[in-house]
């Protein structure tokens, strides 16, 4: 990733307006900052999420709060707790997400 004309700024989340996304159970709440072709993301998923898609869009992903599920298409697994982080670029290995107690994240795409 290149990152160009972007002056020094802050983001106060709390001031972002909220978007609700609906899972194939629960919902995501989103608060999106786009800065030229990146967007940044703060996203919480309620107690018993699953997405209701397979994602092919890369990430940097950062778990803040709470548990994360990530399932890749293939089969694999893996868990997220607060501190741990995923990457993966577009297109490379379908992914979902689901959470048994929630999860707040960082995301970054």
């Amino acid at each position: 990733m290149k990152i160009e004309n972007l002056p020094f700024g802050t983001t106060d989340w709390s001031t972002v307006a909220a978007t609700e996304h609906a899972g194939d159970t629960g919902h995501a709440t989103w608060r999106t900052m786009q800065f030229g072709d990146m967007r940044v993301r703060m996203v919480e998923y309620t107690p018993g999420y699953l997405a209701d898609h397979w994602c092919v869009k890369g990430h940097i992903l950062l778990c803040l709060e709470g548990e994360l599920h990530t399932e890749l298409e293939d089969g694999r697994t893996f868990v997220l707790k607060p501190g741990m982080s995923y990457q993966v670029a577009d297109n490379a290995e379908p992914h979902r997400s689901s959470t048994a107690i929630g999860a707040r994240l960082f995301i970054v795409d």
